[in-house]
């Protein structure tokens, strides 16, 4: 009972609109709707929507949504839903609601009465297995694909409590300090929409192992603050009057390191406190795009299992309770359906799929297990808490080895800093270097971040070292702003479905 007023309530909340169309209305061709489980009617995110005999489909966002165009297709052609170890459903588009709720079942096959083994059936020695022959069974080269990222941040700022204890800076003052206390957001929420062409090294730990040509990249942020805008501008200016024997340092306490003030460059500050100022204005039509292409090579990076916090599960298998569940067959291979639990030492809890011949992993869908935390440290007013991680990929195999097809990360952490910290300008001398100007502030901060990415490897073919060496990515990109969702931004681009939060988010106005 309980599963069928799920289901009802789902129906009311997303579709009674379109259920409610006329026949009339069914000539906009467009169905959506939700994949779920049929016992469980859980979401199941990223499920395939094939349109057979045709390239054409789509693939469900993180709640199990999915909306398809079919104004090219005929009422007599078939969709196909499929999901990892699920039963495979064709369903004629005639016989498809505009909204719709797709369940499918899971397809878990008894091992000991189907499978013969020329071995014993050892759930760690599987899991082993996987990092053993790591390198024989993925595609370890350079590629350049297209792909779609979806990066979604949300801040809270629990505690912000600035008191200025020292200053010799007429550019800065108690009013300005207390100004951004009031116009800070409490509470944020951003999305950015990419699809880019990427030329990728893959598992390669070198820090231009990706390089990203966007398509085309959408921004939706809450409404900018002019004067957050205005002091972050005193600073940048502040830093770029910095004469050559001038340099910047910041101090709390006995500790301190150097600022590296430099413009949009990609060096590295060499263990620095780096500070970018910019030569380019809000105004300009293209924006530099630094930022996101390390960020999408950071988070590529968890692909390669390199990792062994990430993989722990791989990695350090005696943390670890392992249950063979049964098997599925996957893109016509067997694999190992196997769930895991974690021991007092372990972080995660979750489900994988291991290739039977090949001992590749397929697909892993995890999460810190209940009142589990990632990394942690709370020392001389400074604490950080790793508290919230989920992750799901999965790989495709072409041509003998294995691909990726999509991933997403979703992790949460909490930050407070409760200390005196000190920005001081001082000029090199012989002796003892001279300070110029100080300002020192009492910091009582907190704040807790949850941030997302979701990729979608929409094609990817293997290149030669010296076309990915040869490609010069681009510093700057288009971006474009908008104040909430537009379908029409990305109507005919191949992009995951938004979701409802998204659909619905409109900047907040100032009061």
């Amino acid at each position: 009972m309980r599963q069928l007023f799920y289901s009802l309530f789902i129906i009311f909340l997303f579709g009674a609109n379109a259920s409610a169309q006329t026949e009339k209305d069914l000539s906009l061709k467009e169905l959506s709707g939700f994949v779920l489980d049929y016992d469980s009617h859980k979401a199941l995110p990223y499920a395939n929507i094939l349109i057979l005999h045709n390239s054409s489909g789509a693939i469900t966002n993180e709640k199990g949504f999915f909306s398809i165009n079919i104004s090219d297709f005929d009422k007599s052609d078939t969709l196909r839903f499929q999901y990892i170890g699920y039963k495979p459903k064709k369903i004629a588009i005639s016989d498809i609601d505009t909204s719709s709720i797709i369940y499918l079942k899971e397809d878990i096959i008894n091992l000991s009465g189907t499978f013969v083994f020329g071995y014993s059936l050892d759930v760690k020695s599987i899991v082993k297995n996987v990092i053993k022959n790591r390198e024989l069974n993925y595609f370890y080269g350079y590629s350049k694909g297209q792909v779609f990222v979806r990066k979604r941040v949300t801040n809270e700022l629990e505690n912000l409590n600035l008191k200025i204890k020292k200053n010799s800076f007429d550019e800065l003052n108690k009013k300005m300090l207390k100004l951004l206390q009031e116009k800070i957001p409490k509470y944020s929420t951003s999305f950015t929409d990419l699809l880019s062409d990427v030329y990728f090294w893959e598992n390669s730990d070198d820090s231009d192992s990706l390089k990203i040509d966007p398509i085309r990249i959408v921004s939706l942020k809450e409404k900018d603050i002019d004067e957050l805008e205005q002091l972050a501008s005193v600073f940048e200016k502040m830093f770029k009057d910095t004469e050559e024997e001038e340099y910047w340092k910041v101090k709390s306490g006995i500790f301190s390191t150097k600022v590296d003030v430099s413009d949009d460059s990609e060096e590295d500050g060499d263990g620095k406190v780096k500070v970018v100022v910019r030569e380019d204005s809000l105004q300009d039509d293209k924006k530099n795009i630094n930022y996101l292409s390390k960020e999408i090579e950071r988070r590529f990076n968890y692909i390669t299992m390199n990792d062994k916090d990430a993989w722990e599960f791989l990695y350090k298998t005696g943390k670890y309770n392992y249950s063979l569940v049964g098997g599925t067959n996957v893109n016509g291979e067997d694999v190992y359906i196997i769930d895991f639990t974690p021991k007092s030492g372990g972080l995660y809890i979750g489900r994988m799929y291991v290739s039977m011949k090949t001992f590749a992993l397929i697909r892993a869908d995890y999460e810190y297990d209940k009142d589990k935390i990632g990394e942690s440290f709370n020392l001389l007013g400074i604490s950080f808490y790793e508290t919230q991680f989920r992750g799901s990929i999965f790989f495709e195999k072409k041509e003998g080895k294995y691909h990726l097809k999509y991933f997403s990360n979703e992790s949460g952490t909490s930050t407070s800093v409760d200390r005196n910290i000190s920005l001081l300008k001082k000029r090199e001398r012989f002796f003892f270097d001279k300070k110029l100007d100080e300002i020192k502030v009492r910091f009582n901060i907190s704040v807790k971040d949850l941030s997302s990415i979701e990729v979608l490897i929409l094609n990817k073919d293997e290149i030669s070292q010296k076309l990915f060496a040869d490609f010069d990515a681009p510093k700057k990109s288009e971006i474009i702003y908008v104040d909430q969702f537009d379908e029409k931004l990305w109507q005919d681009f191949p992009i995951i479905e938004p979701t409802q939060q998204m659909r619905e988010y409109k900047k907040r106005k100032e009061e």
